[in-house]
Protein backbone atom coordinates (compact mmCIF):
# COMPACT_ATOMS: atom_id res chain seq x y z
CA UNK A 1 0.00 0.00 0.00
CA UNK A 2 3.01 2.31 0.49
CA UNK A 3 5.85 3.23 -1.85
CA UNK A 4 8.64 5.19 -0.15
CA UNK A 5 10.65 7.69 -2.20
CA UNK A 6 13.57 9.90 -1.17
CA UNK A 7 13.06 13.39 -2.55
CA UNK A 8 15.25 16.39 -1.72
CA UNK A 9 16.64 14.50 1.26
CA UNK A 10 13.17 13.76 2.70
CA UNK A 11 11.31 10.47 2.72
CA UNK A 12 7.81 10.71 1.29
CA UNK A 13 5.36 7.82 1.37
CA UNK A 14 3.18 7.50 -1.72
CA UNK A 15 -0.10 5.97 -0.60
CA UNK A 16 -2.55 3.86 -2.59
CA UNK A 17 -5.38 6.09 -1.36
CA UNK A 18 -3.91 8.86 -3.56
CA UNK A 19 -2.19 10.84 -0.84
CA UNK A 20 1.35 11.51 0.42
CA UNK A 21 2.49 11.00 3.98
CA UNK A 22 5.54 12.98 5.12
CA UNK A 23 6.67 11.12 8.26
CA UNK A 24 9.30 13.63 9.40
CA UNK A 25 6.57 16.29 9.65
CA UNK A 26 3.72 13.92 10.58
CA UNK A 27 1.89 15.52 7.70
CA UNK A 28 -0.62 14.17 5.21
CA UNK A 29 -0.86 15.85 1.79
CA UNK A 30 -3.81 15.46 -0.53
CA UNK A 31 -4.64 17.29 -3.76
CA UNK A 32 -7.90 17.96 -5.54
CA UNK A 33 -10.44 16.52 -3.13
CA UNK A 34 -13.25 18.35 -4.97
CA UNK A 35 -15.64 17.77 -2.09
CA UNK A 36 -19.24 18.35 -3.11
CA UNK A 37 -18.62 17.88 -6.83
CA UNK A 38 -21.64 15.62 -7.22
CA UNK A 39 -23.77 18.13 -5.31
CA UNK A 40 -22.57 20.89 -7.61
CA UNK A 41 -23.56 18.86 -10.68
CA UNK A 42 -26.95 17.97 -9.21
CA UNK A 43 -27.60 21.66 -8.54
CA UNK A 44 -27.25 22.11 -12.32
CA UNK A 45 -29.75 19.35 -13.00
CA UNK A 46 -27.17 16.68 -13.93
CA UNK A 47 -27.99 13.08 -12.88
CA UNK A 48 -24.87 12.01 -10.98
CA UNK A 49 -24.31 9.54 -8.11
CA UNK A 50 -24.84 10.51 -4.49
CA UNK A 51 -22.54 9.74 -1.58
CA UNK A 52 -19.19 10.70 -3.12
CA UNK A 53 -18.34 13.19 -0.35
CA UNK A 54 -19.19 10.64 2.35
CA UNK A 55 -17.00 8.04 0.64
CA UNK A 56 -14.10 10.47 0.27
CA UNK A 57 -14.32 11.49 3.93
CA UNK A 58 -14.37 7.83 4.99
CA UNK A 59 -11.17 7.24 2.98
CA UNK A 60 -9.60 10.25 4.62
CA UNK A 61 -10.58 8.99 8.06
CA UNK A 62 -8.91 5.65 7.33
CA UNK A 63 -5.69 7.42 6.36
CA UNK A 64 -5.71 9.58 9.47
CA UNK A 65 -6.22 6.48 11.60
CA UNK A 66 -3.44 4.57 9.87
CA UNK A 67 -0.72 7.25 10.02
CA UNK A 68 0.43 9.48 12.87
CA UNK A 69 -0.73 12.87 11.60
CA UNK A 70 -0.50 16.24 13.25
CA UNK A 71 -1.23 18.24 10.11
CA UNK A 72 -3.36 17.78 7.01
CA UNK A 73 -2.63 19.97 3.99
CA UNK A 74 -4.92 20.23 0.98
CA UNK A 75 -3.07 21.21 -2.20
CA UNK A 76 -6.00 23.12 -3.62
CA UNK A 77 -9.51 22.44 -4.90
CA UNK A 78 -11.03 21.53 -1.55
CA UNK A 79 -14.58 22.32 -2.75
CA UNK A 80 -15.58 21.88 -6.36
CA UNK A 81 -17.81 24.90 -6.95
CA UNK A 82 -20.55 27.15 -5.52
CA UNK A 83 -23.04 24.26 -5.62
CA UNK A 84 -20.74 22.29 -3.29
CA UNK A 85 -21.90 24.41 -0.35
CA UNK A 86 -25.10 22.34 -0.08
CA UNK A 87 -26.26 21.70 3.47
CA UNK A 88 -25.85 17.92 3.20
CA UNK A 89 -22.25 18.26 2.03
CA UNK A 90 -21.32 20.81 4.69
CA UNK A 91 -23.01 18.86 7.50
CA UNK A 92 -21.05 15.74 6.55
CA UNK A 93 -17.85 17.79 6.59
CA UNK A 94 -18.67 19.33 9.97
CA UNK A 95 -19.19 15.89 11.48
CA UNK A 96 -15.88 14.76 9.96
CA UNK A 97 -14.11 17.82 11.38
CA UNK A 98 -15.42 17.06 14.84
CA UNK A 99 -14.02 13.54 14.59
CA UNK A 100 -10.62 15.14 13.90
CA UNK A 101 -10.90 18.17 16.15
CA UNK A 102 -7.23 18.28 17.21
CA UNK A 103 -5.79 18.04 13.71
CA UNK A 104 -4.23 21.15 12.17
CA UNK A 105 -5.61 21.70 8.68
CA UNK A 106 -4.45 24.02 5.90
CA UNK A 107 -5.84 24.66 2.44
CA UNK A 108 -3.72 26.16 -0.33
CA UNK A 109 -6.24 27.88 -2.58
CA UNK A 110 -6.71 26.33 -6.01
CA UNK A 111 -8.62 27.52 -9.03
CA UNK A 112 -11.84 25.80 -7.93
CA UNK A 113 -11.56 27.27 -4.42
CA UNK A 114 -11.63 30.74 -5.91
CA UNK A 115 -15.02 29.97 -7.46
CA UNK A 116 -16.43 27.84 -4.66
CA UNK A 117 -15.35 30.17 -1.85
CA UNK A 118 -13.33 29.31 1.24
CA UNK A 119 -14.54 26.52 3.53
CA UNK A 120 -16.94 27.67 6.27
CA UNK A 121 -15.13 29.13 9.28
CA UNK A 122 -16.46 26.43 11.62
CA UNK A 123 -14.40 23.82 9.75
CA UNK A 124 -11.33 25.56 11.20
CA UNK A 125 -9.16 25.22 8.10
CA UNK A 126 -6.44 27.82 7.59
CA UNK A 127 -6.57 29.08 4.01
CA UNK A 128 -3.40 30.40 2.35
CA UNK A 129 -2.19 31.31 -1.12
CA UNK A 130 0.54 29.35 -2.85
CA UNK A 131 3.32 28.61 -2.33
CA UNK A 132 3.41 27.26 1.21
CA UNK A 133 7.10 26.61 1.92
CA UNK A 134 7.93 23.64 4.15
CA UNK A 135 11.47 22.30 4.34
CA UNK A 136 12.76 21.73 0.79
CA UNK A 137 9.27 21.82 -0.72
CA UNK A 138 6.96 24.47 -2.15
CA UNK A 139 3.43 23.16 -1.63
CA UNK A 140 1.22 24.48 -4.39
CA UNK A 141 -1.91 23.79 -6.38
CA UNK A 142 -0.57 24.88 -9.77
CA UNK A 143 2.51 22.98 -10.97
CA UNK A 144 4.61 26.08 -11.64
CA UNK A 145 8.33 25.89 -10.95
CA UNK A 146 9.69 27.58 -7.83
CA UNK A 147 13.14 29.22 -8.04
CA UNK A 148 14.52 27.43 -4.98
CA UNK A 149 12.17 24.72 -3.69
CA UNK A 150 10.95 21.46 -5.17
CA UNK A 151 7.25 21.84 -6.01
CA UNK A 152 4.62 19.38 -4.81
CA UNK A 153 1.40 20.20 -6.62
CA UNK A 154 -1.98 18.97 -7.81
CA UNK A 155 -4.32 20.47 -10.40
CA UNK A 156 -3.38 18.10 -13.25
CA UNK A 157 -5.10 14.90 -11.92
CA UNK A 158 -2.33 12.75 -13.47
CA UNK A 159 -3.17 9.34 -14.90
CA UNK A 160 -1.02 6.89 -16.85
CA UNK A 161 -2.20 4.54 -19.59
CA UNK A 162 -0.86 1.00 -19.32
CA UNK A 163 -0.96 -0.78 -22.67
CA UNK A 164 -1.28 -4.51 -23.19
CA UNK A 165 -1.45 -6.76 -26.19
CA UNK A 166 -3.61 -5.65 -29.08
CA UNK A 167 -5.72 -2.66 -28.12
CA UNK A 168 -5.91 -3.44 -24.41
CA UNK A 169 -5.20 -0.47 -22.18
CA UNK A 170 -5.96 0.73 -18.67
CA UNK A 171 -5.85 4.28 -17.30
CA UNK A 172 -4.63 4.44 -13.71
CA UNK A 173 -4.12 7.38 -11.34
CA UNK A 174 -0.47 8.02 -10.65
CA UNK A 175 2.17 10.09 -8.93
CA UNK A 176 4.64 11.83 -11.22
CA UNK A 177 7.95 12.57 -9.49
CA UNK A 178 10.07 15.08 -11.39
CA UNK A 179 13.38 16.83 -11.03
CA UNK A 180 11.84 20.10 -9.80
CA UNK A 181 8.07 19.52 -9.90
CA UNK A 182 6.13 16.50 -8.65
CA UNK A 183 2.41 15.85 -9.09
CA UNK A 184 -0.07 14.18 -6.76
CA UNK A 185 -3.11 12.34 -8.13
CA UNK A 186 -6.57 13.73 -7.48
CA UNK A 187 -7.79 12.44 -4.13
CA UNK A 188 -11.48 12.87 -4.86
CA UNK A 189 -13.66 10.36 -6.61
CA UNK A 190 -15.51 11.51 -9.74
CA UNK A 191 -12.66 13.79 -10.83
CA UNK A 192 -11.34 12.45 -14.15
CA UNK A 193 -7.67 12.66 -15.13
CA UNK A 194 -5.07 13.96 -17.55
CA UNK A 195 -2.60 11.62 -19.20
CA UNK A 196 1.09 12.00 -18.29
CA UNK A 197 4.21 10.18 -19.46
CA UNK A 198 7.48 8.96 -17.98
CA UNK A 199 10.83 10.18 -19.27
CA UNK A 200 14.40 10.65 -18.03
CA UNK A 201 13.35 13.50 -15.73
CA UNK A 202 9.98 12.21 -14.52
CA UNK A 203 9.23 8.94 -12.77
CA UNK A 204 5.74 7.45 -12.73
CA UNK A 205 4.25 5.54 -9.79
CA UNK A 206 0.90 4.03 -10.71
CA UNK A 207 -1.92 3.15 -8.32
CA UNK A 208 -3.97 0.00 -8.73
CA UNK A 209 -5.40 -2.87 -6.72
CA UNK A 210 -4.68 -0.99 -3.47
CA UNK A 211 -0.95 -0.73 -4.22
CA UNK A 212 1.55 1.78 -5.56
CA UNK A 213 4.37 0.61 -7.79
CA UNK A 214 6.99 2.30 -9.97
CA UNK A 215 7.03 1.81 -13.70
CA UNK A 216 10.09 -0.06 -14.88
Amino acid sequence: MVCKVLLEGEWLWLLADKAVYWPARRCLLIADAHFGKASAYRSLGQPVPQGTTTANLARLDRLLSAYACEQLIFLGDFLHGPGSQASGTLNAMRAWRERNAALEMTLIRGNHDKRAGDPPADLRIDVVTEPLLMGPFALQHEPHAHPVHHVLAGHVHPVYRLRGKGRQSLRLPCFQIGGRISLLPAFGAFTGGHGVEQDNDRRIYVIGDHEVWPLG
